[in-house]
């Protein structure tokens, strides 16, 4: 795949430090060449819409609305202006960094999603300080909200500070992990971050309790077995996906772990000893049960997570 195509994300901005963090994670992955439009983001409130039909009525809130709404546009242009800074003062080319300003219609998390499904965008880039601690408009119910909305745009979590570059890729044997293989294979053809294509094998113990499994060590081998038999074509099919988007086939590896009773725990245990900086999975495993936004194993990736980016692709 060409590195010349161009790719687009949405790095939502209010202002607080945290959320410049998501620029850094963005210069992490991508340096200052390469072709990546970074979209800045900011919703701007209007007044309520009762008070709105009041100040038609009455001049003074009427004026009172309109300071309001220009001290909201100030706070807006300042989000921005500082965002489109730190990017221009890296090395990134003006013509990559976009500037929009876009007033509320319906909520913060509705208007984000809504903007980037329109527009195309790539992904939905946030930042957040970790559990509980979102600051700004980044509180706890907007960044679900989004995660819960985006049916179409993957939405990229950067929680505490990314410093390495290796990502590593959550696959199950379904449609939904290859699909989050495709979006990462076009998303990072360019970039020189080395893959890790990583299977827990599920334990029997996620199934029965572990007095009823420990004496059937036959049983277990077989199971693990067949679990590996499984997951193989899909291991092989993920890795030619990578190939052809372009990936250096040197730098995509697979792994393969007898897991444990969770499969969120492998793959956070695997991030932390391989050093991976980005994770990437599906929102929805291989039972792919629709009336749930996300799976089990995504949301508890999502909640334990730290010093690190997580990639939900829908």
């Amino acid at each position: 795949m060409s590195t010349d195509i161009t790719k687009s994300v949405v790095v939502p901005l209010d202002g607080s430090p945290i959320a410049l963090k998501s620029l850094n994670y963005l210069l992490l992955v991508f340096g200052t060449q390469h072709n990546l439009v970074v979209n800045l983001f900011h919703v701007v409130p209007g007044g309520p819409p009762i008070l709105v039909e009041e100040s038609k009525k009455d001049p003074n809130m009427a004026r009172q609305i309109r300071d309001l709404e220009s001290r909201n546009k100030q706070i807006a242009a300042k989000a921005l202006t500082a965002g489109k800074k730190a990017l221009l003062d890296k090395g990134v080319k003006e013509e990559n960094v976009k500037i929009v300003e876009f007033k509320k219609r319906v909520g913060i998390a509705r208007d984000i999603c809504g903007w980037s499904e329109k527009e195309s965008m790539d992904a939905i880039v946030l930042s957040t300080h970790g559990r509980s601690k979102m600051e700004a408009f980044f509180m706890g119910e907007t960044a679900c909200k989004v995660m819960e909305l985006s049916l179409i745009c993957p939405v990229w979590m950067i929680k505490g500070d990314v410093r390495s570059k290796p990502v590593l890729i959550a696959l199950d044997n379904s449609e939904n992990a290859l699909r989050a293989v495709d979006r990462a294979g076009f998303m990072l053809s360019g970039t020189d971050c080395p893959v890790t294509l990583f299977y827990s094998k599920r334990n029997l113990m996620r199934f029965f309790s572990s007095d009823a499994v420990a004496p059937m060590t036959d049983l277990e081998t077989m199971w693990k077995s067949a679990a590996g038999r499984e997951i193989a074509p899909y291991m092989q099919k993920a890795k030619e996906m990578l190939i052809k988007a372009g990936l250096d086939e040197s730098k995509i590896s697979s792994r393969v772990v007898d897991g444990s009773r969770s499969a969120a725990a492998d793959i956070l245990d695997a991030v932390r000893k391989s050093g991976c900086g980005t994770i990437v999975m599906g929102r929805r495993g291989a039972t792919n049960v629709k009336s749930y936004t996300m799976g089990s194993v995504s949301r508890k990736v999502l909640q334990d997570f730290k010093d690190a980016a997580l990639w939900l692709v829908p």
